[in-house]
């Protein structure tokens, strides 16, 4: 069967460079998918993208459809055919619907009876005819964010679109997109030339006719270049590229032929805080910074170019125009800002809304702190540490307000800005860190809180706003959680977990309700809601720890309250699921369980109507194995405790071997109901197991 290549590109004005890959995945995937749908196969699709074009490159495609034989059903014989034999007008409508004539109809023998049916032969249809609706289709089927209609035009993209090339091996396809038709000619780069035109000969040139251009369509290709070129500049001197993989993703979607510079600002600015020089080089100006051998940052920087390489000494000197100002903006915030102690901004936090049902931050500030103050307490810290965790606590959310972070470009140093600010005017080392740690974790991937402060008001903040959020209504849907709930209660149970708090946590969800009392339409209003969400967030724990879905389940009846705590007995407990006679321990536990899983009534056990040596020996074991689980819960032996129910598992098997329990007798099936009661309450206080799933288990 002939194969062919077919190329399509759309010509943009410069999309945004976050906007590219979503919307180039979007267009080939509805391509693969539609190509799927109408059986025609293709070796590969390769997808291309700058910011002026979007392209795919199909090779290997086939070039006609397979003609297919399709068998339609009608309505029933009875139905369609009258006594006479013609056709009724259901049989007529079927017919004409089915674009087929009396001669090609049959009878259709089904279980439910014999119906009409044909068969049509359907021509396969070519490639170039199924391109031509497909291609149309796909780009509308591109969204943005943000879209935008220009001239006369009715279409909507995320900005013009100047150009389509649409070509099967060397033939074009006359693919309309709104106003404009198909061609043959590409654009090259924009330094050569505004209106640099290149002729594609063929499909399969694309790649080759657009390097030649200064366009390198292949992203990965741009990327590679961006990282080798880099290497050749900084070789030989003591410099690297702090690594920044966004980035560098984001540069690469900015350029379509990547000249890397090396560049430089005055040496002076190196005085300001590392991230303030950073966030104004790789955030703002999206330039590479660099350190040194040392790990110290440079004042040295790569900027990558999209113009001619040739003139890349007056482009690097235009780029150094840019960058210094800002700087001078940053040192000039600087300085005016550490001209206060950071206690000089708590009183400015008033005036900053934190939500509109909540209060401002002076308020939230208040809250967090005696917040602080109970988790202080009650993991039994020194007076001279709990100071440091109030004063942490007081100052976490004095840099919102100052100059630095006023200014948007900024926003993101939170909390780093505190921590510089801090030890600028002489705050203790340990509450400068924990103002930059208390808003860790960020994200799923970010470190944890390394300082007790740090952790300690982390927990505070984060918790005044999961318990204040959802107490004010604003709860997190299945789809939506603007306000990141769901992080920061995982970043709550992390934290906890990785200290090995032995801290209540549903006490602290009612210590934070009750902080919040003034600020609720009732009394721990949604507080239920709030315990469920964090029994959630335990589950999501230990599932990131690896623990079974089965033993999780098995657990989390008990109280979860206590994070490392359960966590520990769901690892202990899941160290025995492989062991052989752990599972004829679940298998009797399950006996025991469904035997009275129906029974309502507790009834209490009369040691007189105990006749069978089986299970009086039962009885006997199970009072000699209570005070050893009672004692082992309390040490949280949870390793020991399961050895012992393990042991205890051959007295089960044997009483289910030689006893009855359903029998006649009511008193005595009824006793050993509750013998049966006794044991498995006190496998619940460890586990339910009958949550466990082993082989074996019906």
């Amino acid at each position: 069967m002939e194969k062919h290549t077919f190329l399509f590109e759309l010509g943009v004005e410069e999309i945004p460079a976050g906007y590219i890959k979503p919307a180039l995945v979007k267009l080939t995937s509805f391509v693969e998918l539609k190509l799927q749908e109408n059986d025609l196969s293709y070796e590969s699709i390769d997808s291309y993208s700058t910011p002026r074009r979007f392209a795919l490159l199909i090779q290997g495609l086939q070039g006609l459809q397979q003609d297919k034989i399709i068998e339609k059903i009608g309505p029933a014989e009875r139905v369609a055919i009258l006594e006479d034999g013609t056709l009724s007008k259901a049989g007529q409508g079927f017919l004409k619907g089915a674009g087929a004539d009396a001669k090609s109809i049959f009878i259709k023998e089904t279980p439910k009876g014999n119906y009409i049916a044909v068969k049509i032969e359907m021509k396969g249809k070519s490639a170039e005819e199924l391109l031509l609706e497909i291609i149309p289709q796909a780009v509308g089927q591109m969204n943005f964010p943000k879209a935008m209609r220009w001239g006369a035009n009715e279409m909507s993209f995320a900005r013009p679109v100047r150009w389509v090339v649409s070509m099967l091996d060397e033939k074009v396809i006359p693919v309309q997109i709104e106003h404009l038709n198909s061609d043959c000619f590409t654009y090259g780069n924009r330094f050569v030339d505004v209106s640099y035109k290149l002729l594609i000969p063929e499909a399969s040139m694309y790649l080759s006719v657009t390097s030649a251009g200064f366009v390198l369509a292949d992203r990965e290709h741009r990327k590679q270049r961006i990282i080798t070129k880099t290497e050749e500049i900084l070789s030989g001197t003591n410099l690297e590229m702090i690594p920044d993989e966004r980035l560098l993703d984001t540069v690469c979607d900015l350029v379509e032929y990547p000249t890397p510079v090396l560049a430089e600002f005055p040496e002076k600015y190196l005085q300001l805080p590392d991230k303030i020089i950073t966030s104004t080089i790789s955030q703002n100006q999206k330039y590479f910074s660099l350190r040194d051998s040392q790990g110290d940052l440079s004042n040295k920087f790569i900027f990558v170019s999209n113009g001619n390489p040739n003139y890349s000494e007056i482009i690097r000197e235009g780029n150094e125009k840019v960058v210094t100002p800002r700087l001078v903006d940053a040192e000039f915030y600087y300085l005016e800002d550490t001209r206060h102690p950071l206690s000089h901004y708590t009183k400015k936090l008033e005036e900053v809304t934190f939500q509109a049902k909540l209060g401002n931050l002076k308020e939230k500030t208040e809250r967090v702190t005696a917040i602080a103050a109970y988790i202080s307490e009650t993991l039994g810290l020194s007076s001279e540490t709990q100071e440091q965790v109030l004063r942490t606590a007081q100052l976490a959310k004095a840099d919102l307000v100052t100059l630095m972070l006023g200014e948007k470009e900024f926003t993101k140093l939170q909390g780093y800005i505190g921590m510089k600010y801090a030890l600028a005017t002489g705050e203790n080392p340990e509450v400068a860190k924990g103002i930059y740690e208390h808003y860790m974790p960020r994200g799923q991937n970010d470190s944890l809180p390394e300082s007790l402060t740090g952790a300690i008001v982390a927990v505070a903040d984060k918790i005044d706003t999961v318990c204040g959020i959802i107490g004010v209504d604003l709860i997190p849907t299945g789809s939506t959680d603007p306000f990141a709930l769901r992080r920061a209660a995982n970043g709550i149970v992390q934290i906890v977990d990785a200290w090995h708090w032995t801290i209540d946590i549903n006490k602290l969800i009612a210590i934070t309700f009750e902080k919040l009392a003034s600020k609720l339409s009732e009394p721990y209003h949604n507080m239920e809601f709030v315990l469920t969400f964090f029994k959630q967030r335990i589950d999501w724990l230990l599932q990131q720890d690896n623990i079974e879905y089965d033993v999780i389940e098995s657990v989390l009846h008990l109280d979860y309250s206590n994070i490392s705590d359960l966590k520990q007995r769901a690892a202990d407990l899941q160290s025995f699921k492989k062991n052989e006679s752990f599972i004829k321990l679940v298998l009797g536990f399950k006996r025991v369980s469904n035997i009275i899983a129906n029974e309502t009534e507790t009834y209490p056990i009369n040691e007189i109507l105990l006749t069978d040596e089986a299970e009086i020996s039962l009885f006997e074991e199970y009072k000699t194995l209570k005070p050893v689980i009672e004692k082992e819960l309390k040490d949280k032996n949870y390793h020991r405790i399961m050895n012992s129910l393990v042991d205890f598992g051959t007295h089960i098997d044997f009483f289910f071997d030689k006893v009855l329990v359903n029998t006649d007798e009511v008193d005595i099936r009824n006793n050993r109901y509750a013998l049966l009661q006794l044991i498995r309450n006190l496998f619940l206080n460890v586990s339910d197991l009958n949550k466990i799933v082993v082989e074996g288990n019906e």
